[in-house]
């Protein structure tokens, strides 16, 4: 993104001519939601024996089911994701870039932020273990704060095919997605009539790379010219279908029972909020022309990764400092627990901020740049992509453990290495409001 400086040591003002800003909060609305979400499902009580249990008392409420269906937003996340991927990949083509440079780009800024939490899960775990910590509670806040990680598995994956697909819709773009579509169903099919549930994790292919194909549609512009009418029958076919896929066949009536391994129904309820954010985008268009709301979105984007990666590992430190403290714990789901939310949301937010300012350089890998003259080998490059994905994928089907974080933190310095990132003297320092949710690469 260019800027325009002032004479003096005025700060550089970003230039947003060319963004869609209204993806910018959907992206920013999403993250903030998930973490919203984590801080609910996270509940801590101690036993009238002095034993502390960590459980996740919000899924056992009667609503929770359907609950997911509006609160379940990673498929909207691939979606605007899928925007960005497209508009990255277009901009290195213009450029005379490949794939090997797409990849150097989209890979390191996605391995860089990854390692400071990785290392700090490995040693927190680790020390847990030799203080001698109940290992069923090391057990629940591990599986706790390396919940998100899987995300990082499966956008790699969505960033390793992006070229391939990318290429492929604009050649035929119904086609491409009708067979990512038939890869989905079929997954589904081998996987719930032979009962290796394995078989599923083959979805990573196909559910986040087609969701992330819907953005492509979005940069496009292919849903501008969708009467609003049809949008509103999009969005309530999708939802009512819903009910029927989850009531006769073999899925989950959790849209987080159907998230890891990913099937169909997450496709389905990707439809709906790819119409529905048609619906409301010039509602969000109009929203993002106040300062109040470019102020609040690019503060909290400028730091998103960071968002994401620390949020659970910061919920658990609260509850630990709330225990060491001796501060009783509310009763799970209780009215106390319920008004005490927004407290406990605070204190992870001010945290967040603190360690967003402490980690602003490895948010924003443009500050170290890529020197373009030290181009890595072509299978440099994707030995990079595995050394990041490998710990993230594998996450998915086992509990993480010190030893696992570690050795992810060592996968992700390897990619980092391997892309050769370098600054090199007289580079520009991007402003914290340019980098905030860059569309580019």
């Amino acid at each position: 993104m260019s800027t325009r400086t002032r004479t003096g040591s005025a700060p550089a003002v970003p230039d947003l001519s060319g963004r869609d800003l209204a993806l910018d909060l959907v992206r920013v609305a999403c993250v903030v939601t998930v973490v919203i979400v984590h801080l609910l499902m996270v509940a801590v009580a101690v036993e009238p024996d002095g034993t502390i249990g960590i459980s996740r008392a919000l899924e056992q409420q009667p609503w929770f089911d359907t609950g997911t269906w509006f609160g379940q937003i990673m498929p909207l996340f691939f979606i605007v994701g899928g925007f960005a991927t497209i508009t990255g990949w277009r901009s290195t083509v213009r450029r005379g870039g490949g794939t090997s440079d797409f990849l150097r780009s989209r890979v390191f800024r996605l391995a860089l932020p990854t390692i400071p939490v990785l290392l700090f899960l490995a040693a927190g775990l680790w020390l847990a273990g030799a203080l001698g910590v109940d290992p069923a509670i090391i057990e629940a806040v591990a599986a706790g704060v390396g919940s998100p990680l899987w995300f990082l598995a499966a956008y790699l994956l969505c960033q390793a095919v992006a070229p391939f697909l990318a290429t492929w819709h604009d050649r035929h773009p119904v086609l491409t997605c009708a067979a990512l579509l038939a890869g989905v169903i079929l997954v589904d099919v081998v996987r719930y009539s032979t009962g290796l549930l394995g078989i599923g994790l083959v979805n990573l292919v196909f559910v986040w790379p087609l969701l992330q194909q819907f953005g492509f549609f979005l940069a496009d512009g292919r849903l501008r010219s969708v009467p609003r009418l049809v949008l509103v029958a999009v969005v309530l076919v999708s939802y009512g279908a819903l009910v029927p896929i989850t009531t006769w066949l073999p899925y989950s009536t959790s849209m987080l029972g159907n998230l890891n391994p990913p099937t169909l129904p997450l496709v389905v309820l990707g439809v709906g909020q790819l119409a529905l954010l048609a619906l409301v985008h010039p509602l969000l268009t109009a929203v993002m022309r106040t300062r109040a709301a470019r102020a609040v979105v690019f503060l909290i984007g400028s730091r998103l990764m960071t968002v994401y990666l620390w949020h659970l590992p910061l919920i658990i430190a609260v509850a630990g400092l709330q225990l060491a403290l001796g501060i009783p714990f509310a009763e799970p789901l209780s009215a106390a627990w319920w008004w005490t939310r927004p407290v406990v949301l605070l204190v992870v937010a001010v945290l967040l901020a603190g360690v967003g300012t402490l980690l602003g350089r490895v948010e924003h890998p443009r500050k170290l740049r890529l020197d373009p003259e030290r181009k890595p080998a072509h299978v440099a490059v994707w030995i990079a992509l595995a050394s990041a994905f490998i710990m993230p994928f594998a996450e998915i089907s086992h509990p993480l453990t010190a030893a696992m974080a570690a050795a992810g933190a060592v996968g992700s310095i390897i990619a980092v290495v391997l892309l050769n990132p370098t600054r090199r003297p007289g580079d520009r320092v991007a402003s914290g409001s340019d980098q905030a949710v860059d569309q580019r690469p």
